[in-house]
């Protein structure tokens, strides 16, 4: 395979990741509480045989025994990163409506373990425990929160619930110690694959975080994807069409 196929496939492949992204991206613009995609390169560095000779002359007037040492980079996609820069606030007076505004996540349980939400639209179980849109119990003071029927429910900026002004728990309201160990798990949850500590943010009651994708901004990003994709298999078809007229006409008897 020649090297500009080679180079294109590259291109081609890493912009078909790009282009899926920023399809999820737009596909979640009013998911409360969801955080865009991202992604980042890195270079692949390509060494021939000749890179690692150390010196390739037998003294110092001779010439050269080697060609001079080539390395080629190719950059590819590395990894998937979460944009978790603040959505915009968008107020609805609903007292179990919640945003985060700064670092933070909300603590679900669900199918037994734990899981993290920015997604702060809770409501009431037929049994009065505080849960999530899915019907996951949102955690706090390390458990289920009841809320007593026809009571008045404030919640501080720390995530105390309070109801008819009596301290009933205080929500799990945590952040990850490493942001780099933060994976997607759907349904707008995450996990964290190391510690987590007190979040430093704050709770704000009666309002909702709205998603941080700028549609403008992903769909110029998706059209650029596409233009270069349809770049990279211009390369490929004119390569193979080169490859194509050496193998008949090279060599031939004229």
């Amino acid at each position: 395979m020649q090297t500009s196929t080679f180079s294109a496939l590259f291109g081609a492949m890493s912009n078909e990741h790009r282009v899926n992204i920023s399809a999820n991206n737009l596909a979640n613009v009013n998911t409360t509480g969801f955080k865009r995609d991202t992604c980042a390169f890195e270079d692949t560095f390509v060494k021939f045989a000749h890179d690692y000779v150390v010196d390739a002359k037998p003294f110092i007037r001779d010439k050269n025994l080697f060609p001079e040492p080539k390395i080629m980079a190719r950059p590819r996609l590395a990894e998937e990163v979460i944009d978790m820069s603040q959505g915009a606030f968008q107020k609805t007076g609903n007292s179990f409506d919640l945003a985060i505004r700064g670092d933070g996540f909300f603590t679900v349980q669900k199918d037994g373990g734990q899981f993290y939400t920015r997604n702060g639209v809770f409501t009431l179980s037929p049994e009065g425990n505080l849960v999530t849109e899915q019907g996951y119990p949102v955690m706090a003071s390390g458990g289920v929160v009841s809320i007593p029927p026809r009571s008045e429910v404030t919640i501080d900026a720390t995530g105390v619930i309070r109801a008819d002004g009596q301290e009933l728990a205080q929500l799990d309201f945590v952040e990850a110690a490493d942001p780099r160990t933060v994976k997607k798990e759907g349904e707008n949850l995450y996990t964290v694959g190391g510690d987590v500590v007190p979040a430093t943010g704050d709770v704000v009651q009666g309002f909702i975080e709205k998603s941080n994708v700028e549609v403008v901004s992903e769909m110029v990003s998706m059209i650029e994807c596409q233009r270069s994709f349809e770049m990279y298999q211009k390369m490929i078809s004119g390569t193979d069409e080169l490859d194509k007229k050496v193998i008949q006409q090279v060599g031939q008897a004229t």
